[in-house]
């Protein structure tokens, strides 16, 4: 009995340990005393943030490198810190779920300014494989299938990048003549990727793609193309027996050749339809973040872009 209880003791010791642990972990968000702090939710706002506001900044990016961002979510310390920042930027448009809680529990004096970088973009709504696949727009009653991928579209970017611009003025006006110069070399960088996919796209002999999850519809919209989704607007929604069905139709029919997988996911599906298929993969980034090797490299929004539109064109022959 006194051999089980000194058991029962270690294992209780153990368990507050790690609890204790976890509550002192290190949190993602590190201020910085002389520059503006910006939080940013996910990769593509912090390369516009750290790009405009230059060396005037401390951009923090909420999600680590190589974390696909959907499911993420801060930690408690995180929470507070954020609320210590001059700048908050996120997506929106239902991308960050935990963001509105953060948000109204927020202190009215706490001087942060708060940006949703997808304002002023018209937004798509999500397609289920059992309507048409299409990835275009429709109309529905509540926002709940709202699709909130707009960045992964160069005409977005730029809105967005806009949005990102205005909000460190906002909250740093003295700096403002220095946000706004480094904004129009970064604005010249998407105006000139827009163009290199508009041209491109619209010269390429083929329209329609497969994906591995529904994030290209504004990609789509903008550039003329067709998506087919193996997956929701969440890369983890299994499709059914029907949506797979569905998606070799669509293959056989548009005599596709590749099968398009991120590099975040899994890419295990796209593989087997591939093969099934008789086909081959490639990758197409929804930019939701990235890899550490390709930070390493050097890395970014454009390049990442540029990366995806000579996949496309590969795909596209």
């Amino acid at each position: 009995m006194r051999l089980i209880a000194r058991s029962n003791a270690i294992l209780l010791f153990m368990l507050l340990l790690a609890v204790f642990m976890t509550g002192c972990g290190k949190s993602t968000v590190t201020l910085s005393e002389g520059k503006v702090n910006v939080v940013t939710t996910f990769y593509p706002l912090y390369d516009f943030a750290s790009r405009i506001g230059g060396d005037r900044v401390n951009v923090v990016n909420l999600v680590p490198a190589g974390v696909e961002p959907h499911d993420w979510s801060p930690k408690s310390r995180d929470l507070a810190n954020m609320g210590k920042a001059q700048l908050f930027l996120y997506n929106g448009a239902g991308f960050e779920g935990w963001v509105h809680d953060f948000l109204d529990s927020l202190n009215k004096d706490s001087g942060l300014t708060v940006v949703e970088a997808s304002e002023g973009i018209e937004l798509l709504h999500g397609v289920p494989h059992e309507d048409d696949g299409h990835g275009h727009e429709h109309e529905h009653e509540d926002d709940s299938d709202v699709d909130p991928h707009v960045w992964v579209s160069p005409k977005s970017a730029l809105k967005m990048a806009e949005n990102v611009k205005n909000g460190l003025v906002r909250a740093d006006a003295a700096n403002q003549a220095y946000y706004e110069a480094n904004y129009e070399t970064l604005k010249k960088q998407l105006s000139d990727l827009d163009a290199k996919f508009t041209d491109a796209l619209a010269k390429a002999g083929k329209k329609e793609i497969v994906v591995s999850h529904q994030a290209f519809g504004y990609l789509a919209r903008d550039y003329g193309l067709t998506q087919m989704p193996i997956m929701g607007l969440a890369p983890d929604a299994e499709p059914t027996a029907q949506d797979l069905k569905e998606i070799n139709k669509f293959v056989k029919e548009h005599q596709v050749k590749y099968i398009f997988f991120e590099e975040l996911v899994s890419d295990k599906l796209a593989k087997t339809l591939a093969k099934d298929a008789g086909i081959e993969t490639l990758v197409l980034n929804p930019v939701e973040g990235l890899t550490e090797e390709q930070i390493n490299a050097g890395e970014h929004y454009v390049t990442v872009m540029e990366n995806n539109l000579q996949n496309l064109l590969k795909a596209l022959q």
